[in-house]
C-alpha cells in the first residue's frame, strides 16, 4: 500500500479508488475537441473509478458527433466491464485511430455503461471537466483523465504494469 499524501479540499487519491471499480454519474461539463470540433459535449456522463487510476470518462452517445466515429475491427476485454469495441475518428479525410472505445453489453453491475464511449484525451486535441483541461494518463492502454483535483502516483507509465 502506497503512504497516503496529504490532500487539499476536493481533492481525490486514486489509491482510495475502490476496486472492483465504481461507477458514478457526473454532472459537470465534459467536452471532448478535435481538429477544432467539439465531437463530445455532455452533462449526463459517468465516470468510472478503479484503484490506482485517474478516473475513465464516458459519455452517452446522444451527446457524441457519431457521425464522426467509426467503429473498428478487434476488441478488447476488461475482467470488470466485459467487451470493448473500439472507433476511429474521421473528420476532413483525417483519421484518428482508436480515439474512442465503448461497452455494448457490459457485466454486471456497469450495465449503465452500455452504448456510452470513452475518449483518449491523449488522441485529440483536448478534454475537459468542467473548464479544466484534463491531462492523459501516461501510457497507450489506459485512458485516465488527470485534473488538478487527482492525486496519483497513477499506473500506466513505464514501470507500472507490475501494480
Amino acid at each position: 500500500m502506497r503512504e497516503r499524501p496529504r490532500l487539499e479540499p476536493g481533492q481525490e487519491w486514486v489509491w482510495d479508488y475502490p476496486r472492483p471499480p465504481g461507477l458514478e454519474r457526473v454532472e459537470r461539463l465534459v467536452r471532448v475537441i478535435a481538429g477544432g470540433v467539439e465531437i463530445a459535449r455532455s452533462q449526463r456522463a459517468l465516470r468510472i473509478l478503479e484503484t490506482s487510476h485517474p478516473p475513465v470518462y464516458y459519455v452517452p452517445p446522444e451527446d457524441v458527433r457519431m457521425d464522426l466515429l467509426r467503429p473498428v475491427s478487434g476488441s478488447s476485454f476488461c475482467e470488470w466491464k466485459g467487451a470493448a469495441s473500439y472507433y476511429d475518428l474521421v473528420m476532413d479525410k483525417k483519421r484518428i485511430a482508436k480515439v474512442a472505445w465503448s461497452y455494448a453489453k457490459p457485466s454486471s453491475p456497469y450495465e449503465e455503461l452500455a452504448g456510452y464511449l470513452a475518449f483518449y484525451p491523449g488522441k485529440v486535441e483536448a478534454c475537459y471537466v468542467g473548464d479544466e483541461r484534463v491531462q492523459p494518463q501516461a501510457g497507450d492502454f489506459y485512458g485516465g483523465w488527470i485534473t488538478s483535483e487527482i492525486v496519483g502516483p497513477f499506473k500506466g507509465g513505464a514501470g507500472t504494469s507490475f501494480w
